[in-house]
């Protein structure tokens, strides 16, 4: 009989295959995040910011999680292994049983298990500390000492906030182990809740004290630290600590401190002497005192100390708040003037003041927009940011204040024929060039006053730069770059080329991204943006590079992670570059006695609450509309902020600079400590970039909120809370029934302050009386403006005003009228509402543009220009008029130049920028004839009295004379439209076409791109 011997069998190779691939893949996702990020930073030579902060986060995840398992390991393990070796007979060990036989097939299992995973949840939540570790290792003194304890600043910016988190991480890793290791000891008999006997064993007795005592020494270094927070503690009617907080909080805590230290020692002892009633006894005493001395004690201060006489109680913490407050937020140095505004308006009220009412901006950059976009685009994937920004250039000699705007791509203008892969990733990649107009100038037929527009590389800007591959509206990414000799393919620009259709190619040769010329770089780019075609395309070659993350916040913030970032950045052209200019901040909400400030609701105003209700629609015609490029800041409370950092983005190169620009506060100190060779001298600006440089919106939003209750400085004025201003809301913003409408925000412009030397380009906002109340009063209170002009025509030296703060107090015997009453003055006046309801007609809309506030002519001159527009399709806003307001006086000219002489008495002693731009259907223009003009002004008085008349009428039901007055309007509008049609020498327009002459095209109207529909 043989046998045969079967072969051994083979094991399935799949089940290896499958493992080894899932780790491939896996190495390779993890690849294209990690090692692309790298990459990023090592090509803007940041790559130290990236490599601290991942080694930081992963010294502190291993730690943190090693502490934690090796923790809770150590505690089961002793549990288990000191349990008893007969478990107790009785019923209670009885019923457990059945627990303990399911849980044994799992034992050892669960004993890794557990502490792996608390592991790494606890090392997660270190890591994320990964700031508060750095600035612990790198405190920076702040030269201030607390009224309190005497202590330097930085115990509490820098030093207590990490503690804080260390305390509360080793009484979770304390109070974690003795769950797992009681829960063991009662599972196996080692610990008792009932029967006869001791009620633990010696060694569960030992374990369990030890950590109950390391868990009440935990408690009282949180006791001892939470001293010294009664200065950050808000619970009071001031953030800091109170009468009642010095006098009781703080001994109270120090008190239980004490009795945590001597409780943990007793807890100590019970580990040797083997009894649990003292311990006991002292916890029952700790709980004791904690409501005693924690709770009762100070309310007892507070209820019959404080309360009766709390002005005199509470005045010198008080002023500790006020004084910390002002320091915090830089507000020390604001001067303040008491303002002896005049409301009568006087003939030549304004020659002192010929430089401010030349410069006063008439051009609002939140409704121009669509006119650079209609105007200024050239090609449908082309857009301009909204709003545009405002800055200042010098133009033969002269410096004017700017509403500039940068062309960018916009891929969503492409066409449905032009929409692939290849076109947007590595055909159209960037935009080009950059458009500005005079901010106080108007354009003829109310159109921006260009200075730099089409297609150029030179001119009043110098020559510079044009093209723009970092930007707010730029691409994902792109993939640019080709070999030497190669043919360029990127769209550069539009040229008159093949009959005016042609575009110029380029080819990009900065270096401005990693480059993905090797397989493994297209590869790792192929997953990070899943896309296969970074991978198979012959568009990418040997010498492409990749650009992404190109928005300049987004690109200044990744780089700088410890900066708070200003919503709003700013393109420049700079020393023959386009610049975009970002503000940073550094922040705390830790500064002892300081008031907090939540960022977010005091940075939301109308221009913030305009780009929450963006939908993307516009009413622009072609492409899609470009949505706000201002971002919100994060809703987090600050009670420090510093704008401590200007940063450039070159909008060619993507370069980021990191300008040191406040050098002397110590939260920058620490973390130039951290990233030593990431900030640069602010020495090294030169004169181009100061002179562009200015003071950061957002920070004068906190600024000015924290002002208005803290420019009070006496404790007794403060404590009765009289003198409390507010910020006005936007009279201009349009806001559903029922809601409140958002704030005015601060506008720059060059104006001369009251006891400057010289005018300064400033960033303004005006108070009001503080109320909750609806219809609450609307006076100004108090008038703010900031010196944003860094610039001196040196090298690294920055004017000496820059950031100077001056308020002006205006009297309160004097009622000057806040903006809410002035706009709704604009509105109630009969030729001003009749003109304009008139213009409101026949699919044209009217737009009131920002309404600025100035401290000319001794007093408080109010300035709003007034724009029209089509109400549907293509929307092109002109400035037609500007109102003005003086005390009582209101001029409505379409220069701002006539207004102002209206106002004062024919003369106002000064010229505005837009001097001799008004218009022949101007009622006001003296360049129409005297007969005309009375015919108009009379036809316009008779439409207002007939529609007044008529809905008096229809109010009482009187339909015959609603009729008669109905007819009677019809004739004041008909004959008001020929009176307006001579004096623009055009013909009367058509039977119940009451349109006028603005509504036509102007020979300088760009005619429509093609592709816009």
């Amino acid at each position: 009989m043989s046998s045969t011997v079967s072969p051994p069998r083979r094991r399935g190779a799949l089940l290896p295959t499958v493992v080894v691939l899932v780790v491939l893949v896996g190495a390779v996702v993890g690849a294209s995040q990690v090692v692309t990020e790298f990459l990023w930073f090592d090509q803007l030579d940041f790559s130290q910011v990236w490599t601290t902060r991942i080694a930081t986060q992963a010294v502190l995840f291993v730690v943190a999680a090693l502490l934690m398992a090796a923790a809770v390991l150590a505690s089961l393990r002793i549990a288990y292994r000191s349990r008893p070796v007969y478990a107790p007979v009785d019923a209670e060990s009885a019923n457990l049983d059945r627990y303990r036989e399911s849980l044994e097939p799992l034992r050892k299992l669960l004993t890794v298990a557990v502490p792996a995973v608390l592991g790494l949840f606890a090392g997660s939540a270190a890591s994320a500390q990964w700031e508060q570790a750095l600035l612990f290792l790198n405190s920076t003194p702040f030269g201030v000492d607390d009224p309190i304890f005497g202590r330097d600043v930085a115990l509490w910016v820098f030093t207590l906030p990490f503690l804080g988190f260390l305390v509360s991480f080793l009484t979770a890793v304390v109070l974690l182990s003795g769950i797992a290791g009681a829960l063991v000891h009662y599972l196996y008999g080692g610990l008792r809740l009932q029967g006869e006997g001791p009620r633990t064993t010696v060694t569960a007795r030992v374990h369990l004290s030890v950590l109950a005592g390391l868990l009440v020494l935990l408690q009282a270094g949180s006791y001892f630290i939470d001293r010294y927070t009664a200065l950050t503690d808000g619970g009071g009617r001031f953030l800091g600590a109170t009468y009642t907080g010095v006098n009781a909080v703080i001994p109270g805590r120090s008190i239980l401190a004490v009795i945590a230290l001597l409780v943990a020692v007793l807890f100590f002892v019970t580990a040797f002497r083997g009894s649990w009633r003292l311990p006991a006894l002292g916890v029952v005493v700790m709980l004791v005192s904690a409501v005693v001395v924690g709770g009762a004690y100070p309310y007892v201060v507070q209820r019959f100390q404080v309360d009766p006489s709390a002005l005199t109680r509470e005045s010198p913490y008080l002023q500790h708040n006020i004084d910390a407050t002002r320091a915090a937020y830089d507000l020390v140095d604001a001067e303040v003037t008491n303002y002896e505004a005049s409301t009568e308006a006087e003939a030549g009220a304004l020659r002192d003041d010929a430089e401010t009412t030349a410069n006063i901006r008439v051009l609002d950059p939140a409704i121009v927009q669509p006119a650079f976009q209609q105007d200024q685009r050239q090609r449908q994937y082309y857009t301009f940011s909204d709003p545009l920004d405002v800055d200042r250039y010098t133009i033969d000699g002269q410096t004017e204040d700017a509403v500039i705007g940068v062309r960018e791509l916009d891929l969503s203008g492409l066409s449905d024929q032009q929409q692939s892969w290849v076109n947007e990733a590595t055909i159209f990649t960037h935009g080009y060039g950059v458009v500005a107009a005079y901010g106080n100038q108007r354009g003829e037929g109310g159109l921006p006053a260009y200075f730099a527009s089409g297609i150029n590389t030179s001119g009043p800007l110098g020559e510079f730069q044009p093209r723009i591959y970092f930007g707010q509206r730029s691409p994902d990414y792109s993939i640019v770059g080709a070999p030497e000799g190669a043919d360029p393919r990127e769209v550069d620009y539009p040229t008159d080329e093949e009959g005016g259709d042609g575009v110029a190619n380029n080819t990009y040769d900065g270096d401005g991204g990693p480059g993905v010329g090797a397989w493994w770089q297209r590869l790792l780019y192929a997953v990070k943006f899943q896309e296969q075609n970074i991978l198979l395309s012959d568009a990418v070659n040997p010498e492409s590079q990749i650009l992404y993350d190109r928005d300049p916040r987004d690109r200044v913030q990744k780089v700088a992670p410890f900066l708070t970032l200003d919503g709003d950045p700013y393109p420049a052209v700079v020393d023959g570059k386009v610049l975009w200019i970002v503000d940073g901040y550094t922040t705390s909400n830790q500064y002892p006695y300081s008031a907090r400030q939540p960022l977010d609701a005091a940075t939301f105003d109308s221009q913030r609450a305009a780009a929450a209700a963006a939908t993307g629609d516009g009413g622009q015609a072609g492409g899609a509309a470009a949505a706000s490029t201002i971002a919100t800041l994060p809703p987090e409370e600050v009670n420090y902020i510093r704008n401590s950092v200007k940063a450039t983005v070159d909008a060619y190169t993507g370069e980021v600079v990191l300008y040191e620009w406040d050098e002397e506060d110590p939260v920058l100190q620490a973390w130039d400590a951290i990233f030593p060779g990431a900030l640069t001298p602010a020495s090294d600006m030169s004169a181009d970039l100061l002179a562009h440089v200015r003071y950061p919106d957002d920070l004068f939003k906190v600024q000015r909120t924290v002002l208005g209750a803290y420019h009070v400085t006496n404790p007794a004025v403060f404590f009765q809370n009289s003198d409390r201003w507010q910020v006005p809301a936007d009279p201009t913003a349009e806001t559903a029934q029922g809601q409140t409408p958002p704030l005015q925000p601060p506008y720059y412009l060059t104006l001369q302050m009251p006891g400057q030397e010289q005018p300064a380009f400033s960033l303004t906002s005006t108070y009001i009386p503080s109320s909750t109340q609806q219809g609450a009063s609307n006076i100004l209170t108090g008038f703010l403006a900031v010196d944003g002009d860094a610039g001196t025509g040196t090298d690294g030296e920055v004017a000496e005003g820059y950031g100077q703060m001056r308020l002006l107090q205006l009297p309160r015997d004097v009622v000057i009228n806040g903006p809410g009453q002035v706009q709704n003055d604009f509105d109630a006046d009969p030729t001003i509402s009749t003109e304009l309801n008139l213009l409101s007609q026949n699919n044209t809309e009217v737009a009131f543009g920002n309404l600025l506030t100035l401290p000319v002519g001794g007093g408080l001159l109010y300035v709003q220009p007034v724009y029209v527009q089509s109400s549907g399709g293509t929307q092109i806003p002109r400035l037609q008029y500007s109102l003005v307001s003086f005390g009582s006086e209101i001029g409505f000219a379409q220069s701002l130049d006539e207004a102002l002489n209206q106002v004062f008495g024919g003369d106002s002693g000064a010229q505005a920028g837009d001097t001799g731009t008004g218009d022949p259907e101007d009622p006001a223009d003296p360049g129409a004839p005297v007969d005309v003009q009375a015919q108009l002004q009379a036809a316009l008085a008779d439409a207002q009295e007939a529609l007044a008349a008529g809905q008096e009428a229809l109010a009482t039901g009187d339909f015959a004379t609603y009729g008669e007055q109905q007819e009677a309007l019809a004739d004041a509008v008909g004959r008001a439209v020929e009176a307006q049609a001579t004096i623009d020498g055009t013909e009367t327009p058509a039977d119940g076409d009451a349109a006028t002459a603005t509504d036509a095209p102007t020979a300088t109207e760009a005619p429509a791109d093609p592709a816009d529909g």
